[in-house]
Order: C-alpha cells, then structure tokens, then sequence
C-alpha cells in the first residue's frame, strides 16, 4: 500500500516513519510536516493511505479530507480524542491517539490493509464482461465491501453522489455515480430508463404509459431512453 504521512509535528512525523518501516506491505511514499505539500501530493499521486493529523495550524486535517473528491483510506491522529467523531463521520479507516502505541498503530493499519485488499477484488471482480457468467456485484458502502446478488437487484436510484440500490427486503447506499454503476451491470439483465434510474428487465410487473411498475414503486421512462427501453422489451 502506498501511504504518506501529513503532520505539523517533526517528532510525530519521524515515529509514524519508523514504525510505518516495520511492515512491509507499506511504502512509504513520502511525509509532510507542510499541510498543503501533503494535500497538493494526494492532488497529484497514487495514494492507498494517509496518516493525517488532525490539529494543524495552517489547515486542519478535517479541512484536508473535505477538499478531496478522489479520497484514499485515512488514518487520523490527534492529542485529544473529542476529533474522533468528526474524523468517522468522513469515513475515516481509524482514529489514533497521540502518544501512539505501535501495537494501535497495527490494529489500524491492518484494518486498512484489509480494507484495500477487498477493494482491489471488488475492483477486478467489477471489471468482467458486461455479459459474463458473474451473478454478483461487490459494492462499498460505509466501512464494508458487500455481496449484492443480480437476481436481488430490483432497481437502481442516483441521488447525486450517491446510489440507492434497491434490493429485494431492503435498500443499500454507495458513494457513486449512477453511470459508473450502469458500466457494472450486464447490459442484457438491466436498462438505464431514466436519468436517475436504472432497472432489472426481469423485475417489471407492468409497464404503464411512460412508467414502469416494479412492486410499489413507480419509475419514470425518460424521453431520451425510450427507444433504447422500447428495443430492449422487444427483445
């Protein structure tokens, strides 16, 4: 995993260097006691992880994970653990307290190993054919990389940054775009009707002027996927 260490403080900077060299599936890019290097090196580079202090004079930690649209897993590190909810609320992978103990410091870095190791999977498991023999997808949501079966799939709901993946008992929400999502889906199984809809061809209980009926719920045919849905339920 390729990390980098972002922290005011020189002596803080040198302990998390020393024990990021015990272990070896880290590489340790570079580290930063300037904030915005660090943040302009994220901007610019490769990057799996973070360790990013949160209390910092010119620019708090906080402040760094907000301006970030492509994130990498952060590890947070303060003296004071009242940051620690703020820290999670951003999907931080762990929070550390100052002084650090190398036996917390492997709790949270194993955890963002693990992490990175179901994200790669996901990652290539996502990237088959559309038309392959593959019957799940691998989404993440929160802190976890999940299992979603096609055949639970009823319909999918983009909601700016976000998807609503509405499954069979239930509903699930990822941090994506609704296109990316349509590129994940077999293209013979699910039609992109709407633009913030996605559907499963096998799910339709009816279909109703410009609406379909799938359950309760009533999704819109936008006018610029008619004909593609048309040939589609021809088909």
């Amino acid at each position: 995993m390729n990390c980098i260490i972002i922290d005011d403080e020189k002596n803080s900077v040198e302990l998390l260097k020393e024990m990021v060299g015990r272990l070896p599936f880290l590489n340790l890019l570079k580290s930063f006691t300037n904030p915005f290097e660090g943040l302009e090196f994220i901007q610019s580079h490769a990057i799996d992880l973070v360790f990013l202090d949160i209390e910092m004079p010119m620019i708090s930690g906080i402040e760094i994970v907000k301006s970030l649209r492509n994130k990498p897993q952060i590890i947070f590190t303060a003296l004071d653990s009242k940051h620690a909810i703020s820290g999670y609320d951003l999907d931080a992978t762990d929070f550390l307290l100052k002084p650090l103990s190398f036996d917390r410091f492997l709790k949270g870095v194993n955890k963002a190993s693990q992490m990175h190791r179901l994200n790669e999977f996901a990652g290539s498991s996502n990237n088959h054919d559309k038309n392959s023999n593959l019957d799940f997808i691998l989404v993440k949501t929160g802190y976890n990389t999940i299992r979603i079966d096609l055949d639970d799939i009823l319909y999918c709901e983009g909601l700016k940054d976000y998807i609503k993946v509405h499954i069979t008992g239930k509903t699930i929400v990822t941090l994506n775009s609704l296109k990316k999502f349509e590129e994940l889906l077999p293209d013979d199984r699910f039609v992109r009707v709407h633009k913030s809809f996605i559907i499963s061809l096998a799910k339709i209980d009816s279909i109703q002027n410009n609406r379909i009926v799938i359950g309760k719920s009533i999704i819109p045919i936008g006018d610029n996927y008619k004909t593609k849905f048309n040939s589609k339920i021809r088909q």
